[in-house]
């Protein structure tokens, strides 16, 4: 009997042991040989696999260091790949073997190159722009969700299928690189109307939302794209990720997630909602600069959740902000892209964010990322590009999103330019500033995104349209467009977010209106389309734009003109900022003109005499060549 019970006893422990090597997951799910720094972070998932001995005898690869996490369900393996060749590699969990893949890189590091000041970005929300296959609206095991394109805050099907099939309209119309919002999986439940199809709140890291593609999608698009002259902009977010995340439920530590603890609480007593240790961020990110920043107030914006289905992320956590380093690489490694774009970026802790971009840098130094940076005075977006003399910590980031440039413009439109402080002078005296910016040819200058209202609000002033994006497109910056502005695409934010992400016209199946074609749009969308067209192609390749010099003239009579120079060609982008016919004063801009007289309009191909005063229409725009 006694002997039954050992073997019993004996049995159970050997279940137990078996139980507790069973490797669910690894993340990253592959690795490349051959990196600059050759250490890679495993993060192996897996029920009380926290115990487990790990070894491998792959010819190249070491084991650097086993983490044991406060969860019994994570293990972290730091391998050391310094030797390794690309193959199948054997990981031996208490004797059982998991196989690992390593892959050849296709390029080396510094063969990757990001997006500059030569290329326009336009970005796109995947879910809103356009439908290429129904098959992925409905995807089993995923959490409670619809797709109800009368619902602004619901799903409405837009996938990565309907860009590809697209990308000839990106060429007609002129951009060379696209920004997607998030691609990566939301399995958020809808709630109450509202739905994650925004792609803010990622609850996987190495996977594609199946509802806009797969993986292999996301790779075809990009090579398409490249093959087609076009970048891809990846959108990430470090700051946080969404509260169906398995680090959520089964966090791998206490300190992955900043100020957690009402989730415990919640949790104990069977609530959804928030309670009084719940720390929201006061979206104010000023303290993160402000010399005389009180504790409470930095505290708020850096470890505040931005919304309570977003859990914030705690960068400080050395294993924590390696998973997230590793998660970009393997995305450039594994899909191309070109570039990426940082949500939130000072939401995040600064030394983390600025290790993560010496990596990247040092990895590939050809390669662009851009931060959200928003507040919209130059000193403090300055303070944040890479190489900045005003920063306690050098952020090591190329590119800015100039809120600045945004907020000046969107209240100049409805103004009338005056010879102090509004209209174009404020344009003006945001410029000014450019000495702040290590380099402001690398800042990113927008009129409307999808987090604002959309520039034409409510209506289709297209004379205010036709300055703000002659002005974005020809100044010493890298523009972004917002997709559908070129159709006239309007919408505010009174109500929801969902008015300013409206569907593209002509991308999902059963829309009468379609507006990728000369023939779907009506005269006034064609109108537009052109106008914008033929000026992005004009600016594709123009070393004056992308190169030159700029000078700006204090806006003079209502009149605000920037010269921009390079080898003996000059630009002139001249706006009347003033709904009243204008004079251009010529002789004021003699440094600029010189003894150029006639001039040409790229906008309408017409020929202006520059010995003489130029007599401007109410709100005209002129960009004029010679």
């Amino acid at each position: 009997m006694k002997k039954i019970f050992l073997l019993i006893t004996l049995a159970l422990y050997t279940t137990m042991m078996n139980a507790a090597v069973k490797v669910d997951r690894i993340d990253p799910t592959f690795w490349y040989a051959g990196m600059k720094n050759p250490t890679v972070q495993l993060m192996l998932y897996g029920k009380n696999i926290k115990e487990a001995e790990v070894t491998t005898d792959y010819p190249g690869a070491t084991i650097e260091r086993i983490v044991q996490l406060d969860s019994p369900n994570y293990l972290l393996v730091y391998l050391n790949l310094s030797g390794a060749q690309p193959g199948e590699m054997t990981l031996k969990l208490d004797g059982k073997k998991v196989k690992y893949q390593l892959k050849q890189r296709e390029k080396a590091g510094a063969e990757r190159h990001g997006f500059t000041n030569e290329d326009v970005l336009y970005m796109l929300m995947p879910d809103r722009f356009a439908s290429g296959s129904t098959d992925n609206d409905q995807i089993k095991g995923m959490n409670a969700y619809k797709n109800d394109r009368t619902q602004p805050s619901l799903r409405h099907g837009g996938d990565l299928e309907g860009i590809r099939q697209h990308l000839d309209y990106f060429n007609q119309l002129g951009v060379t690189a696209l920004w997607f919002t998030p691609v990566l999986e939301n399995n958020s439940p809808d709630n109450n109307g509202f739905s994650t199809y925004h792609g803010y709140a990622t609850t996987d890291y190495y996977r594609v939302d199946p509802r806009f593609g797969t993986n292999e999608e996301y790779k075809r698009l990009t090579d398409e794209a490249h093959a087609k002259g076009l970048k891809i902009v990846m959108d990430m977010i470090f700051n946080h990720c969404g509260l169906e995340h398995p680090w959520v439920e089964d966090m791998p530590t206490r300190d992955w997630l900043n100020t957690p603890e009402w989730l415990e609480k919640a949790k104990q007593e069977g609530k959804k909602e928030t309670n009084d240790l719940y720390l929201q961020t006061s979206y104010k990110l000023t303290p993160v600069l402000d010399p005389y920043a009180s504790k409470v107030d930095l505290k708020e914006t850096v470890d505040g959740w931005f919304v309570p289905s977003m859990p914030d992320l705690n960068q400080k956590n050395p294993h924590v902000m390696t998973y997230l380093i590793q998660n970009s690489i393997w995305w450039i490694e594994t899909v191309g892209i070109d570039g990426i774009r940082m949500d939130t970026y000072p939401y995040a802790d600064a030394a983390a964010m600025a290790e993560w971009m010496r990596q990247l840098n040092e990895e590939y130094p050809n390669f662009n990322v851009v931060g959200e940076t928003w507040v919209t005075e130059p000193a403090y977006t300055a303070a944040w590009q890479g190489g900045s003399k005003v920063a306690k910590i050098n952020s090591n980031l190329k590119s800015v999103m100039d809120f600045s440039f945004f907020d000046k413009l969107n209240m100049a439109k409805n103004e009338e330019t005056d010879d102090w402080w509004k209209g174009y002078n404020r344009i003006y005296n945001s410029f000014v500033y450019d000495y702040l910016y290590p380099n402001p040819s690398s800042v990113m200058a927008f009129i409307e995104n999808h987090d604002t209202d959309r520039f034409l609000g409510n209506g289709r002033d297209t004379l205010a349209l036709k300055q703000a994006l002659a002005l974005l497109l020809t100044v010493n910056r890298i523009p972004q467009l917002y997709y559908g502005t070129e159709v006239l695409m309007n919408g505010t934010k009174e109500i929801t977010d969902g008015y300013v992400r409206k569907d593209f016209p002509g991308g999902f199946p059963g829309d009468t209106h379609n507006a990728f074609t000369a023939e779907g749009r009506t005269k006034a969308e064609n109108a537009m389309f052109n106008w914008l067209s033929r000026l992005l192609h004009w600016r594709k390749g123009n070393s004056v734009i992308t190169k030159g010099s700029q000078t700006q003239f204090i806006p003079y009579q209502g009149v605000y003109v920037i010269a921009r120079q390079y080898n003996g060609r000059t630009v002139l982008t001249v706006l009347n900022g003033k709904s009243t016919a204008a004079t251009m004063q010529v002789k004021r801009y003699a440094e600029v003109i010189g003894s150029n007289a006639r001039v040409k309009d790229v906008l309408t191909n017409r020929y202006y005499d520059l010995s003489k005063d130029l007599e401007l229409r109410p709100r005209q725009v002129l960009v004029l060549e010679y």
